[in-house]
Protein backbone atom coordinates (compact mmCIF):
# COMPACT_ATOMS: atom_id res chain seq x y z
CA UNK A 1 0.00 0.00 0.00
CA UNK A 2 1.22 3.59 -1.50
CA UNK A 3 2.12 6.01 1.55
CA UNK A 4 -0.10 8.89 2.34
CA UNK A 5 0.10 12.60 1.62
CA UNK A 6 -1.33 15.25 3.26
CA UNK A 7 -0.62 19.12 3.62
CA UNK A 8 0.40 20.82 6.53
CA UNK A 9 1.51 24.07 5.49
CA UNK A 10 -0.20 27.18 2.79
CA UNK A 11 2.39 30.15 1.55
CA UNK A 12 0.18 32.86 -0.73
CA UNK A 13 1.66 35.45 -2.20
CA UNK A 14 -1.15 37.27 -4.19
CA UNK A 15 -3.17 40.75 -4.70
CA UNK A 16 -4.79 39.84 -1.29
CA UNK A 17 -1.53 39.90 0.40
CA UNK A 18 0.33 37.69 1.92
CA UNK A 19 -0.48 34.30 4.01
CA UNK A 20 -3.32 32.29 3.12
CA UNK A 21 -5.63 34.21 5.69
CA UNK A 22 -5.38 37.24 3.58
CA UNK A 23 -6.51 35.02 0.33
CA UNK A 24 -9.54 33.44 1.82
CA UNK A 25 -10.79 36.89 3.52
CA UNK A 26 -10.12 38.29 0.11
CA UNK A 27 -12.43 35.50 -1.85
CA UNK A 28 -15.10 34.78 0.83
CA UNK A 29 -15.56 38.69 0.79
CA UNK A 30 -15.55 38.52 -3.02
CA UNK A 31 -13.25 41.77 -2.97
CA UNK A 32 -12.10 42.28 -6.48
CA UNK A 33 -8.66 43.07 -7.22
CA UNK A 34 -8.06 43.72 -10.96
CA UNK A 35 -7.39 47.70 -11.41
CA UNK A 36 -5.20 50.18 -13.19
CA UNK A 37 -2.18 48.95 -13.18
CA UNK A 38 0.64 50.26 -11.69
CA UNK A 39 3.99 48.22 -12.53
CA UNK A 40 4.39 49.04 -15.89
CA UNK A 41 2.46 52.12 -18.31
CA UNK A 42 0.39 49.56 -20.26
CA UNK A 43 -0.45 52.56 -22.90
CA UNK A 44 -0.67 50.56 -25.83
CA UNK A 45 -2.00 47.34 -24.53
CA UNK A 46 -5.95 47.01 -25.05
CA UNK A 47 -5.63 45.30 -21.43
CA UNK A 48 -4.75 48.02 -18.55
CA UNK A 49 -5.70 46.16 -16.18
CA UNK A 50 -3.77 43.66 -13.62
CA UNK A 51 -3.76 41.74 -10.58
CA UNK A 52 -0.93 43.24 -8.85
CA UNK A 53 1.02 41.62 -5.70
CA UNK A 54 1.42 45.18 -3.61
CA UNK A 55 3.69 46.49 -0.77
CA UNK A 56 5.81 43.20 -1.43
CA UNK A 57 9.86 43.13 -0.42
CA UNK A 58 11.23 39.35 -1.06
CA UNK A 59 14.12 41.05 1.41
CA UNK A 60 11.10 40.84 4.34
CA UNK A 61 11.42 36.66 3.95
CA UNK A 62 15.04 35.99 3.21
CA UNK A 63 17.50 35.92 6.40
CA UNK A 64 19.90 38.66 6.15
CA UNK A 65 22.89 36.83 5.19
CA UNK A 66 21.05 35.69 1.69
CA UNK A 67 19.64 39.44 1.04
CA UNK A 68 21.98 39.83 -1.67
CA UNK A 69 21.01 36.94 -3.67
CA UNK A 70 17.62 39.08 -4.27
CA UNK A 71 19.63 41.53 -6.80
CA UNK A 72 19.56 37.86 -9.02
CA UNK A 73 15.74 36.99 -8.41
CA UNK A 74 13.00 37.93 -11.02
CA UNK A 75 9.69 38.70 -9.83
CA UNK A 76 8.45 35.41 -9.86
CA UNK A 77 10.93 33.82 -7.60
CA UNK A 78 10.75 36.73 -5.11
CA UNK A 79 7.11 35.81 -4.56
CA UNK A 80 7.80 31.68 -4.72
CA UNK A 81 10.70 32.18 -1.95
CA UNK A 82 8.10 34.25 0.11
CA UNK A 83 5.50 31.86 -0.04
CA UNK A 84 7.86 28.93 0.80
CA UNK A 85 8.75 30.49 4.01
CA UNK A 86 4.99 31.42 5.09
CA UNK A 87 4.21 27.83 4.25
CA UNK A 88 7.18 26.59 6.80
CA UNK A 89 5.88 28.34 9.50
CA UNK A 90 2.20 27.91 8.81
CA UNK A 91 3.20 24.23 8.82
CA UNK A 92 5.38 24.58 12.29
CA UNK A 93 8.44 23.12 10.67
CA UNK A 94 12.31 23.88 11.25
CA UNK A 95 14.35 23.66 8.09
CA UNK A 96 18.06 25.11 6.99
CA UNK A 97 16.36 28.64 6.95
CA UNK A 98 14.30 28.67 10.23
CA UNK A 99 18.24 27.97 11.80
CA UNK A 100 20.34 30.78 9.95
CA UNK A 101 17.37 32.97 11.50
CA UNK A 102 18.38 32.08 14.92
CA UNK A 103 15.79 29.12 15.88
CA UNK A 104 18.04 26.61 18.27
CA UNK A 105 17.96 22.76 17.54
CA UNK A 106 17.99 20.29 14.75
CA UNK A 107 15.86 20.61 11.13
CA UNK A 108 12.42 18.87 11.23
CA UNK A 109 13.62 16.03 8.64
CA UNK A 110 17.21 15.29 7.87
CA UNK A 111 18.10 17.29 4.33
CA UNK A 112 17.55 14.13 2.30
CA UNK A 113 14.39 13.54 2.96
CA UNK A 114 12.71 16.78 1.88
CA UNK A 115 12.06 17.31 -1.87
CA UNK A 116 10.90 20.12 -3.97
CA UNK A 117 9.11 20.50 -6.87
CA UNK A 118 7.78 23.99 -8.64
CA UNK A 119 5.87 25.51 -10.91
CA UNK A 120 7.01 28.12 -13.28
CA UNK A 121 5.85 29.97 -16.46
CA UNK A 122 8.01 32.16 -18.81
CA UNK A 123 9.99 34.60 -16.67
CA UNK A 124 9.96 37.73 -18.92
CA UNK A 125 13.21 39.85 -18.58
CA UNK A 126 12.87 43.46 -17.64
CA UNK A 127 13.21 45.59 -20.51
CA UNK A 128 15.23 48.62 -19.03
CA UNK A 129 17.72 45.66 -18.41
CA UNK A 130 17.79 44.75 -22.51
CA UNK A 131 17.34 48.10 -24.17
CA UNK A 132 21.05 49.37 -23.75
CA UNK A 133 22.20 45.82 -24.77
CA UNK A 134 19.55 45.81 -27.68
CA UNK A 135 20.74 49.27 -29.01
CA UNK A 136 24.78 48.50 -28.74
CA UNK A 137 23.78 45.73 -31.16
CA UNK A 138 21.74 47.57 -34.03
CA UNK A 139 23.18 48.51 -37.38
CA UNK A 140 23.83 52.15 -38.30
CA UNK A 141 22.28 53.52 -41.40
CA UNK A 142 19.50 50.38 -41.60
CA UNK A 143 17.37 50.92 -44.76
CA UNK A 144 14.39 49.05 -46.14
CA UNK A 145 16.28 47.91 -49.22
CA UNK A 146 17.95 46.01 -47.28
CA UNK A 147 17.17 42.66 -45.29
CA UNK A 148 17.82 42.19 -42.06
CA UNK A 149 19.45 45.79 -41.49
CA UNK A 150 18.95 47.18 -38.00
CA UNK A 151 19.20 44.38 -35.34
CA UNK A 152 22.76 42.52 -35.95
CA UNK A 153 23.21 39.29 -34.24
CA UNK A 154 26.57 39.09 -35.21
CA UNK A 155 27.05 42.12 -33.33
CA UNK A 156 24.83 40.75 -30.03
CA UNK A 157 26.71 38.15 -29.88
CA UNK A 158 30.56 39.48 -30.26
CA UNK A 159 32.57 41.69 -28.38
CA UNK A 160 32.56 44.06 -31.44
CA UNK A 161 30.42 47.51 -30.73
CA UNK A 162 28.75 49.86 -33.70
CA UNK A 163 31.62 51.55 -33.85
CA UNK A 164 34.05 48.52 -33.54
CA UNK A 165 34.96 49.30 -29.81
CA UNK A 166 36.19 45.70 -28.35
CA UNK A 167 33.99 44.92 -25.33
CA UNK A 168 31.11 47.09 -26.25
CA UNK A 169 29.03 45.01 -28.21
CA UNK A 170 25.43 43.53 -27.50
CA UNK A 171 25.26 40.99 -24.48
CA UNK A 172 28.52 42.37 -22.98
CA UNK A 173 26.02 45.43 -21.50
CA UNK A 174 24.39 42.23 -19.30
CA UNK A 175 25.71 41.64 -16.06
CA UNK A 176 26.78 38.24 -16.23
CA UNK A 177 24.33 36.77 -13.67
CA UNK A 178 21.68 38.15 -15.57
CA UNK A 179 20.67 34.93 -16.77
CA UNK A 180 20.29 33.39 -13.35
CA UNK A 181 16.90 36.05 -12.80
CA UNK A 182 15.17 34.19 -15.40
CA UNK A 183 15.80 30.77 -15.39
CA UNK A 184 12.51 29.24 -14.57
CA UNK A 185 14.44 26.71 -12.13
CA UNK A 186 15.79 28.98 -10.59
CA UNK A 187 12.35 29.29 -8.38
CA UNK A 188 13.05 25.87 -6.82
CA UNK A 189 17.10 26.52 -6.66
CA UNK A 190 16.49 29.27 -4.33
CA UNK A 191 14.05 27.12 -2.47
CA UNK A 192 16.06 24.25 -1.68
CA UNK A 193 19.18 26.25 -0.59
CA UNK A 194 17.39 28.31 1.43
CA UNK A 195 15.48 25.49 3.28
CA UNK A 196 18.20 23.00 2.34
CA UNK A 197 16.31 20.41 0.23
CA UNK A 198 18.72 17.20 -0.93
CA UNK A 199 15.73 15.18 -2.05
CA UNK A 200 13.93 14.87 -5.35
CA UNK A 201 13.81 18.11 -6.89
CA UNK A 202 11.97 19.44 -10.10
CA UNK A 203 10.51 22.15 -12.20
CA UNK A 204 7.58 22.30 -14.52
CA UNK A 205 7.10 24.57 -16.86
CA UNK A 206 3.40 23.81 -18.42
CA UNK A 207 1.87 27.07 -18.64
CA UNK A 208 -1.01 27.25 -15.85
CA UNK A 209 -1.01 23.88 -14.98
CA UNK A 210 2.40 24.13 -13.73
CA UNK A 211 1.47 24.11 -9.95
CA UNK A 212 -1.34 21.46 -9.66
CA UNK A 213 1.66 19.07 -11.49
CA UNK A 214 3.83 20.03 -9.46
CA UNK A 215 1.53 18.97 -6.42
CA UNK A 216 1.29 15.62 -8.76
CA UNK A 217 4.52 15.09 -8.67
CA UNK A 218 5.42 15.81 -5.18
CA UNK A 219 2.74 13.38 -4.15
CA UNK A 220 4.03 10.65 -6.14
CA UNK A 221 7.72 11.24 -4.27
CA UNK A 222 6.33 11.12 -1.09
CA UNK A 223 4.19 8.18 -1.98
CA UNK A 224 7.61 6.08 -3.45
CA UNK A 225 9.35 6.66 -0.33
CA UNK A 226 11.94 9.08 -1.89
CA UNK A 227 10.94 12.33 0.82
CA UNK A 228 9.04 12.71 3.68
CA UNK A 229 8.59 16.23 3.02
CA UNK A 230 7.85 18.02 -0.62
CA UNK A 231 7.68 22.08 -1.23
CA UNK A 232 5.35 21.87 -4.00
CA UNK A 233 3.19 25.13 -6.05
CA UNK A 234 4.35 27.65 -8.19
CA UNK A 235 4.64 31.16 -8.80
CA UNK A 236 4.54 33.59 -11.68
CA UNK A 237 3.77 37.31 -12.81
CA UNK A 238 2.21 38.42 -16.10
CA UNK A 239 2.34 42.06 -14.88
CA UNK A 240 4.95 43.31 -17.39
CA UNK A 241 5.59 44.27 -20.65
CA UNK A 242 6.80 40.72 -22.26
CA UNK A 243 3.84 38.95 -20.15
CA UNK A 244 1.18 41.57 -21.90
CA UNK A 245 2.74 40.95 -25.37
CA UNK A 246 2.65 37.36 -25.40
CA UNK A 247 -0.94 37.64 -23.84
CA UNK A 248 -2.18 40.07 -26.76
CA UNK A 249 -0.52 38.61 -29.74
CA UNK A 250 -2.55 35.42 -28.76
CA UNK A 251 -5.56 36.77 -28.41
CA UNK A 252 -6.39 35.54 -24.65
CA UNK A 253 -6.51 39.35 -23.37
CA UNK A 254 -9.23 41.44 -22.59
CA UNK A 255 -10.07 45.08 -23.99
CA UNK A 256 -10.81 46.73 -21.10
CA UNK A 257 -11.22 49.96 -22.69
CA UNK A 258 -12.23 52.81 -19.64
CA UNK A 259 -13.27 50.30 -16.92
CA UNK A 260 -11.81 50.48 -14.20
CA UNK A 261 -12.80 47.43 -12.14
CA UNK A 262 -11.53 43.81 -13.66
CA UNK A 263 -14.41 41.59 -12.42
CA UNK A 264 -16.70 43.83 -14.64
CA UNK A 265 -14.68 41.98 -17.57
CA UNK A 266 -13.84 38.55 -16.58
CA UNK A 267 -17.05 36.41 -17.01
CA UNK A 268 -16.13 32.82 -16.63
CA UNK A 269 -18.12 30.50 -19.12
CA UNK A 270 -19.85 33.40 -21.09
CA UNK A 271 -19.17 32.76 -24.88
CA UNK A 272 -19.37 36.29 -24.98
CA UNK A 273 -16.17 37.31 -22.40
CA UNK A 274 -13.57 39.66 -23.99
CA UNK A 275 -11.26 37.32 -22.50
CA UNK A 276 -8.49 37.55 -19.34
CA UNK A 277 -6.73 39.74 -17.13
CA UNK A 278 -3.48 39.35 -16.03
CA UNK A 279 -2.11 38.60 -12.64
CA UNK A 280 0.90 37.35 -10.45
CA UNK A 281 0.96 35.46 -7.24
CA UNK A 282 2.53 32.33 -5.48
CA UNK A 283 1.33 29.27 -3.60
CA UNK A 284 3.78 27.05 -1.97
CA UNK A 285 2.10 24.02 -0.15
CA UNK A 286 3.77 21.84 2.45
CA UNK A 287 3.30 18.05 1.32
CA UNK A 288 4.40 15.65 4.18
CA UNK A 289 4.04 11.50 4.69
CA UNK A 290 0.77 11.61 6.79
CA UNK A 291 2.30 9.23 9.40
CA UNK A 292 4.93 11.58 9.89
CA UNK A 293 3.07 14.02 10.38
CA UNK A 294 0.92 12.74 13.15
CA UNK A 295 4.18 11.91 14.85
CA UNK A 296 4.92 15.57 15.31
CA UNK A 297 1.05 16.40 16.29
CA UNK A 298 -0.20 18.62 13.66
CA UNK A 299 -3.29 18.62 11.64
CA UNK A 300 -3.09 18.68 8.75
CA UNK A 301 -5.49 20.69 6.44
CA UNK A 302 -6.13 17.80 3.57
CA UNK A 303 -5.03 14.83 2.82
CA UNK A 304 -4.08 14.43 -1.33
CA UNK A 305 -6.47 11.57 -2.33
CA UNK A 306 -6.02 11.74 -5.79
CA UNK A 307 -4.09 12.71 -8.79
CA UNK A 308 -4.68 12.94 -12.69
CA UNK A 309 -3.02 14.04 -15.63
CA UNK A 310 -3.52 13.90 -19.66
CA UNK A 311 -2.76 15.98 -22.61
CA UNK A 312 -4.73 18.10 -24.56
CA UNK A 313 -3.63 19.84 -28.04
CA UNK A 314 -3.84 23.71 -26.74
CA UNK A 315 -3.82 24.48 -30.66
CA UNK A 316 -7.52 25.51 -29.90
CA UNK A 317 -6.81 28.21 -27.24
CA UNK A 318 -5.00 30.49 -30.08
CA UNK A 319 -7.63 30.41 -32.85
CA UNK A 320 -9.23 33.15 -33.94
CA UNK A 321 -8.53 35.16 -30.96
CA UNK A 322 -8.94 32.26 -28.83
CA UNK A 323 -12.76 31.56 -29.71
CA UNK A 324 -12.37 28.74 -31.16
CA UNK A 325 -12.40 25.39 -29.96
CA UNK A 326 -11.32 22.62 -32.13
CA UNK A 327 -13.98 18.99 -32.13
CA UNK A 328 -12.42 16.39 -29.26
CA UNK A 329 -10.37 19.76 -27.71
CA UNK A 330 -12.07 18.68 -23.82
CA UNK A 331 -10.98 14.89 -24.04
CA UNK A 332 -7.55 15.47 -22.10
CA UNK A 333 -9.38 17.51 -19.49
CA UNK A 334 -11.76 14.87 -19.03
CA UNK A 335 -9.20 12.01 -19.24
CA UNK A 336 -7.37 13.83 -16.14
CA UNK A 337 -10.30 14.43 -14.18
CA UNK A 338 -11.30 10.51 -14.41
CA UNK A 339 -7.63 9.60 -13.55
CA UNK A 340 -7.92 11.77 -10.70
CA UNK A 341 -10.64 10.05 -9.55
CA UNK A 342 -10.11 6.27 -10.11
CA UNK A 343 -6.42 7.27 -8.52
CA UNK A 344 -8.70 8.28 -5.69
CA UNK A 345 -11.12 5.08 -5.62
CA UNK A 346 -14.19 7.43 -5.52
CA UNK A 347 -16.79 8.68 -8.05
CA UNK A 348 -18.23 11.79 -9.85
CA UNK A 349 -21.09 11.65 -7.46
CA UNK A 350 -18.80 12.03 -4.64
CA UNK A 351 -17.49 15.23 -5.48
CA UNK A 352 -18.90 18.61 -2.99
CA UNK A 353 -17.29 21.26 -5.31
CA UNK A 354 -14.77 22.37 -8.06
CA UNK A 355 -12.50 24.41 -8.42
CA UNK A 356 -11.78 25.35 -12.59
CA UNK A 357 -9.23 27.27 -14.31
CA UNK A 358 -12.36 29.20 -15.31
CA UNK A 359 -10.26 32.14 -17.13
CA UNK A 360 -12.62 33.74 -19.43
CA UNK A 361 -10.69 32.60 -22.58
CA UNK A 362 -13.91 31.81 -24.17
CA UNK A 363 -11.88 28.29 -26.27
CA UNK A 364 -10.45 27.70 -23.34
CA UNK A 365 -13.48 27.69 -21.09
CA UNK A 366 -15.67 26.23 -23.58
CA UNK A 367 -12.77 23.23 -23.00
CA UNK A 368 -13.18 22.88 -19.77
CA UNK A 369 -16.79 22.85 -19.36
CA UNK A 370 -17.59 20.69 -22.00
CA UNK A 371 -14.98 18.05 -20.08
CA UNK A 372 -17.09 19.00 -16.62
CA UNK A 373 -20.12 18.24 -18.63
CA UNK A 374 -18.84 14.74 -19.61
CA UNK A 375 -17.82 13.59 -16.40
CA UNK A 376 -20.46 15.03 -13.51
CA UNK A 377 -23.43 14.76 -16.18
CA UNK A 378 -26.74 16.98 -15.24
CA UNK A 379 -25.22 16.57 -11.57
CA UNK A 380 -22.78 19.55 -12.46
CA UNK A 381 -25.46 22.04 -12.28
CA UNK A 382 -25.72 21.27 -8.19
CA UNK A 383 -21.77 21.17 -7.63
CA UNK A 384 -20.56 24.38 -6.70
CA UNK A 385 -18.11 25.85 -8.79
CA UNK A 386 -15.59 28.33 -7.73
CA UNK A 387 -13.92 30.81 -9.98
CA UNK A 388 -11.19 33.36 -8.73
CA UNK A 389 -10.35 35.03 -12.01
CA UNK A 390 -12.82 37.71 -12.04
CA UNK A 391 -11.30 38.57 -8.51
CA UNK A 392 -6.96 38.25 -8.37
CA UNK A 393 -6.71 37.64 -12.82
CA UNK A 394 -5.09 34.57 -14.56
Amino acid sequence: MSRRVVITGVGAVTPYGVGASALWNGLVEGRPTLAPTTRLDATGFPCKLAGEVKDFSAKDFVPKHYRKAVKVMARDIEMAVAAAKVAVEDAGLTTRMSLAEGQVGGTTYPSERVGCQIGAGLIAAETDELSAALVTARKSGATLEEPGAGFSLRMWGTAAGPEGATGSGGMNNLTPLWLLKYLPNMLACHVTILHGCEGPSNTITCNEASGLLSLGESTRVIERDAADLCFSGGAESKVNCMGLLRLTYAGRLADTGAETDGSKVVRPYDPASAGTIPGEGAGILLLEEADAAAMRGVKPYSEIAGFGAAHSDPAHCYANGSRDIAPGADEGLQAAIENALADAGVKADDIDAIVPHASGIPAMDAGEAGALRAVFGSRLASVPLVTVSPLIGD
